[in-house]
This record gives C-alpha cells, sequence and structure tokens, in this order.
C-alpha cells in the first residue's frame, strides 16, 4: 500500500504542527524520559550478561569441586 502525495502531505504537516507547538521544556522532558528509558534497558541487558556470567562460573566451579571431593 503505497501512500499518495495528499497523505504524505498530511502527515508531513500534522507532525510539523506538534513539533512546532513544543517548547523547549517540553522537549527536555521527553528527551530526559528518553534517556531514562535508554538507561533502564541497557543497564537490565547488562545485568542480566553479568549474571548469566556468574552463574555460568558458578556452575564450573561446582562442577570442579565435586571431581574433586571424588
Amino acid at each position: 500500500m503505497r501512500a499518495s502525495p495528499t497523505e504524505v502531505a498530511s502527515y508531513v504537516g500534522s507532525v510539523t504542527a506538534v513539533a512546532s507547538s513544543l517548547t523547549l521544556t517540553d522537549i527536555g522532558v521527553i528527551v530526559g524520559i528518553l534517556t531514562a528509558m535508554a538507561t533502564f534497558g541497557l543497564n537490565f541487558f547488562f545485568m542480566w550478561r553479568k549474571d548469566r556470567r556468574e552463574q555460568r562460573e558458578s556452575d564450573m566451579r561446582i562442577m570442579e569441586m565435586e571431581k574433586h571431593d571424588g
């Protein structure tokens, strides 16, 4: 489904109207929210990787201890 030039112009006009109504305060709030969400997502991802790595290390240590215990 292709958008006609009239539809594209309508969307561009709508986005321009919304963007021009934003103040610097609004933009700052939006950027702050996006930054907080990105920070949360990245922290979650890296903590998940760290937990997996530490779990594998713990499992290997347990297996090594079980080998030596006989």
